[in-house]
C-alpha cells in the first residue's frame, strides 16, 4: 500500500506518517524499482500503536521507549509514571480554577493592574479611589508586580506590612497626601525645593520591613529601582531615591 493509504487506514494525516518516519518511530521501507515506497501490514500495526500510544498522553521518546526491543521500561511501567504526572497536572488544575474562582468573587481583584490576589485586592479597595493620581496608579501597579514575582514568604511579608501600615484612616489620608505631592512633581527637576519635603512625606509611609535589613543600593546597583527610577520625571525620582534612602537609614538604625 501506498503512504497515503497507509495513513488513511489508521487515521492520521501523511505529514505525520513522514514526520514518524523522521523521529525513527516507524520502520520507512526501501522504494521499489518504480520508485514508490510500499507499505506492509506491518507498518499499519506499529503506525496504529503508535496513535494510540500518542493519544494517551504519551510524548513520541516515550513512545519510541516502548516500541523500541531494548526499552528499559515496558509499557506498564510507563503508562504508570504518566498516570501520576496526570494526577498532578489535575492537582494543579483544581487549585488554579479555585483561585481564579476566588478572583472573580472578589471585588477590585480583577482591576486594571491585576489580577491580583484578594489580599491586595482589598489592600486597594481601603485606599479609596485613587483613579485621579498616576502616582497612585503607578504605585499599584508596582505592588501587583512584585507580588506577582516574590515567593510566598515575601508575599505573605509584603502583605502584613502593608497591612500594618494602611490600617488607620489617618494612614490612608497621609498616603493620599504622599501621591499628592508626587503629581505635583510630574514637570520637576531633581532640583526642585519641593523634593524633600515629598520625600518625608513619602518615607513615612513606606514600612521599613519591605526594604531589606542590610540596605540597597538606591542610585544604580538595582535593575528594578533603575526601571522605577527611569518610569518617573526626575523630580518624582529623586522624591523615590530620598524617601527610600531615610526608610533605609531608619531600618539600620
Amino acid at each position: 500500500m501506498r503512504i497515503g493509504e497507509l495513513a488513511g487506514a489508521v487515521g492520521v494525516t501523511t505529514r505525520t506518517v513522514r514526520h514518524y518516519h523522521h523521529q525513527g518511530l516507524l520502520p520507512e521501507p526501501e522504494r521499489r524499482a518504480n520508485g514508490y515506497r510500499t507499505y506492509t501490514l506491518r507498518h499499519v500495526v506499529v503506525l496504529a500503536r503508535i496513535r494510540r500510544l500518542t493519544e494517551l498522553g504519551l510524548g513520541l521518546a516515550e513512545v519510541r521507549d516502548v516500541l523500541a526491543d531494548e526499552a528499559g521500561k515496558d509499557l506498564a511501567e510507563v503508562l504508570e509514571e504518566l498516570d501520576a504526572d496526570l494526577a498532578r497536572q489535575e492537582a494543579a488544575i483544581r487549585e488554579r480554577r479555585a483561585r481564579l474562582r476566588t478572583l472573580l468573587r472578589t471585588e477590585g481583584a480583577l482591576s486594571a493592574e491585576g489580577p491580583v490576589s484578594p489580599e491586595l485586592a482589598g489592600l486597594f479597595a481601603g485606599m479609596g479611589d485613587v483613579s485621579g493620581s498616576p502616582t497612585a496608579l503607578r504605585d499599584r501597579e508596582v505592588l501587583a508586580f512584585v507580588e506577582s514575582a516574590a515567593g510566598p514568604g515575601e508575599r505573605e511579608g509584603m502583605l502584613a506590612a502593608l497591612r500594618d501600615a494602611f490600617g488607620t484612616p489617618e494612614a490612608v489620608a497621609r498616603a493620599h497626601r504622599a501621591y499628592a505631592l508626587l503629581d505635583e512633581l510630574a514637570d520637576a527637576g531633581a532640583d526642585d525645593p519641593r523634593v524633600a519635603g515629598a520625600a518625608r512625606t513619602l518615607a513615612d509611609c513606606i514600612p521599613a520591613e519591605l526594604l531589606p535589613a542590610e540596605g540597597i543600593d538606591l542610585d544604580s546597583g538595582n535593575g528594578v529601582l533603575r526601571a522605577l527610577y527611569a518610569d518617573f520625571a526626575p523630580g518624582q525620582a529623586e522624591a523615590v531615591r530620598q524617601a527610600l534612602a531615610l526608610v533605609s537609614r531608619g531600618r539600620r538604625s
